[in-house]
């Protein structure tokens, strides 16, 4: 019965390490999860507001630089400080904890992935 229960462990902990080596090496080339969301809209209780991916724009996705938010008038006439962000505990429609910066939300995501790979420009 013994010999049973070592063999268990042995088999979890065996499939637990080949679990975190595929994380490790799926996380190294993969893209950050973001969310477009108002940056003047933040909340204590929530967070940032979750808009419309077309308010953000994706250019200099590669930079590795927080993307540079703009004001755009809304339909409303209410203008949005509109800017990805990062990596983000998302509850509803707002999101939280996350980072604006994408290079930051690459380098905390992999195994020490951030040497690695060609960074753009």
């Amino acid at each position: 019965m013994a010999e049973q229960r070592r063999r268990l462990r042995s088999s979890t902990v065996v499939l637990g390490g080949m679990g975190v080596i595929a994380a490790a090496l799926t996380s190294c080339g993969s893209e950050p999860d973001r969310r477009c969301v108002d940056r003047d809209s933040y909340s204590f209780a929530n967070g940032y507001k979750i808009i419309a991916d077309k308010n953000c724009t994706s250019s200099g996705s590669g930079s590795g630089s927080a993307s540079s938010a703009k004001k755009r008038t809304s339909s409303g006439g209410r203008s949005t400080d509109a800017a990805w962000y990062y990596d983000a505990d998302v509850t509803g429609r707002y999101a939280d904890y996350g980072t604006f910066s994408r290079k930051e939300a690459v380098d905390r995501d992999g195994f020490g992935c951030s040497g690695s790979g060609s960074g753009g420009g």
